[in-house]
């Protein structure tokens, strides 16, 4: 499945800083670099994700985040999200993952908080190290759309580094993600359908490397690979 993502910074940093780029600055789509924001100083994001092609049928959905961040301390950061989705699928049952047609507009889907600590510095320190911890609950699931009460807590490693005199950063991501899962019943389903409505846990392990190049003043160009795997109770890998 193919997947577009784009961001809109919102909000500006409250305080001034001299390094490189904007402390805790998102320059990519999905990996997040390890700095911090200054304390007390505050940034909005809104992004938004197209996610397309499941190479039958017919598939296309959007994924809205808006979130807050706020610098608690010079290492710690802290931030808070809502989520949206809409969803237009048709031709496509598989089983326990499509049951079927679905189609809507935005509706609300979930929310998220993350705490994120750097251990070192990458502007100081020569590299840049951060843990990440993060919870997010949904009710809606972003592959079928249909009613899907999940909980999951996720924790990330989070590596930066800067090259040629600061111009360019790297950005490395090492994460695990522990998920329960309860699907809600749905009707008319054909007689040999599985769609279980028994909890399941999930388990997924994710890794990733971008990288950002400045080619002028606040503006980045960038590209990123990410590898994800997940284990569920009833599907396996």
């Amino acid at each position: 499945m193919y997947k577009y993502r784009t961001g809109l910074l919102t909000g500006v940093l409250i305080a001034a800083t001299s390094l490189p780029a904007l402390a805790d600055e998102n320059l990519l789509g999905y990996l997040t670099g390890a700095e911090t924001l200054p304390e007390g100083a505050q940034e909005a994001y809104l992004w938004v994700t197209q996610r397309d092609d499941k190479d039958t049928g017919e598939y296309t959905a959007y994924d809205v985040e808006a979130e807050y961040e706020y610098g608690v301390t010079p290492r710690f950061t802290a931030s808070f999200a809502l989520e949206g989705q809409s969803i237009d699928t048709s031709g496509i049952v598989i089983d326990g993952y499509m049951p079927g047609d679905e189609k809507y507009g935005l509706r609300a889907s979930g929310c998220d908080a993350k705490l994120k600590y750097m251990f070192l510095s990458p502007a100081k320190d020569g590299v840049g190290i951060a843990g990440r911890i993060g919870i997010e609950h949904s009710w809606l699931d972003n592959h079928s759309g249909r009613d899907k009460d999940t909980t999951s807590v996720s924790t990330d490693l989070l590596l930066q580094k800067y090259f040629l005199d600061d111009q360019l950063v790297t950005i490395a991501n090492v994460g695990m993600e522990a998920t329960y899962a309860d699907r809600h019943p749905i009707d008319n389903l054909p007689v040999d359908f599985e769609w279980t409505t028994k909890p399941e846990m999930e388990l997924e392990l994710k890794t990733g490397i971008g990288t950002a190049y400045c080619i002028a003043p606040r503006w980045f160009i960038g590209a990123e690979t990410l590898y994800e795997t997940e284990f569920e109770t009833e599907i396996g890998q």
